[in-house]
């Protein structure tokens, strides 16, 4: 999908929560954060646009995760500096023509209440893409330890994820469509990867780039090795 051929338009209200029955989107997305994670509620709040920033660190439903080893070799990582650092050149050429962290845009990277409290404390990354609208992602980079990949994994599936191995990780994927009052339909979604010490989470609104989440694994993890 081309970001820059995608509609752009500005709403005054709308919510985004895409593990309940009832959402109600809010088009807006979360200005990158050097804290060790969010503080916002998991319902996020309409706000207005502004300029850009880098950052600085600060499936089925069934079945049960096995705990993710993080003294595999190559699956811990470190935070990253910045947004930047975390996609390829090709992507980040991709993405360039909209907004990276706008300070207007409060979308959080998850709405899963587990993950929201493991945010609250762990070293994080937060990046967006996008201004305040019906369009764009917040995606968070987080370091967890091997209890909370196997809590975030359990929720994933317990919350109706699809979820498959990818890259010795777990990513996991859901989806949902929200018919709105003028009759458009908004597509609304969370990816989430984890590996070694790794997670990585995006919240999405009309906006899924192909190969996103994979671009990122990639370019923390490095290609996979070679089974031989």
């Amino acid at each position: 999908m081309t970001p820059v051929a995608a509609r752009r338009r500005t709403v005054t209200a709308s919510g985004a929560a895409v593990l309940s029955a009832s959402l109600v989107l809010v088009a807006v997305l979360a200005a990158c954060s050097p804290e060790p994670g969010p503080t916002a509620t998991p319902s996020p709040i309409p706000s207005t646009p502004g300029g850009t920033a880098s950052a600085t660190p600060s499936g089925t439903p069934s079945g049960t995760p096995t705990p993710i080893a993080t003294d595999e070799p190559g699956a811990s990582i470190e935070l990253p500096g910045a947004c930047e650092d975390i996609y390829s050149d090709a992507l980040l050429a991709t993405l360039s023509e909209l907004p990276m962290n706008d300070p207007g845009v409060t979308l959080l990277s998850t709405e899963m209440a587990s993950g929201l409290e493991i945010l609250e404390t762990a070293p994080t990354l937060r990046c967006t893409w996008g201004a305040p609208s019906e369009f764009g992602l917040a995606t968070n980079v987080t370091v967890v330890d091997a209890e909370q990949a196997q809590t975030l994994e359990q929720s994933m599936r317990d919350a109706g994820m699809t979820c498959a191995e990818y890259e010795q990780g777990t990513m996991c994927r859901i989806e949902t469509e929200h018919l709105q009052e003028d009759d458009v339909v908004a597509k609304i979604g969370e990816t989430h990867y984890l590996r070694g010490n790794g997670w990585v989470s995006t919240h999405w609104i009309n906006f899924a780039p192909e190969g996103y989440t994979e671009d990122i694994v990639a370019t923390l993890w490095g290609p996979a090795p070679q089974k031989g």
